[in-house]
């Protein structure tokens, strides 16, 4: 492989541990590119980094602590690169309407981004988020 495929999987790496695990607003300016686009942006998002902020920000961390991003494959050509891998954490708060159920979480994800410049430019993803929501208000109301 190429130094520029392996700098952009590690661009990903860095992605899934400083900003989806850690929240880190500075990674989040460093390596989304403003003119980012999610091909694959839930219906009623901004599908510009905006939305990526709302997504992680005020939905997925407030919902969720000890987030914790498994990679278990990535593939590389050109510009894209392709990750296979899970979220995971323990539902300690309100998501999408439904009250803490204190039950670990996970979220298995594909998706692929194109990195420009050492920075996320695209997305497109596949992501079991809304599966997860039904097995969480089907908890909740059997009073787990």
């Amino acid at each position: 492989m190429t130094a520029t495929i392996e700098q952009n999987k590690a661009v990903i790496r860095r992605f899934n541990k400083e900003i989806i695990e850690e929240g880190n607003p500075q990674s989040f300016q460093e390596l989304v590119a403003h003119t980012f686009i999610n091909h694959t942006a839930a219906k009623g998002f901004d599908s510009g980094p905006a939305g990526l902020i709302q997504m992680f920000e005020h939905i997925l961390r407030p919902a969720f602590s000890d987030l914790k991003v498994t990679i278990y494959e990535q593939v590389a050509e050109g510009d894209r690169v392709t990750t296979l891998k899970t979220i995971t954490g323990i539902h300690t708060g309100d998501f999408m309407g439904i009250p803490a159920t204190h039950q670990p979480v996970t979220i298995h994800v594909m998706d692929m981004v194109t990195v420009k410049d050492g920075k996320y430019y695209e997305h497109w993803g596949v992501n079991t988020v809304m599966a997860l929501a039904a097995e969480l208000k089907a908890l909740h109301k059997a009073g787990k």
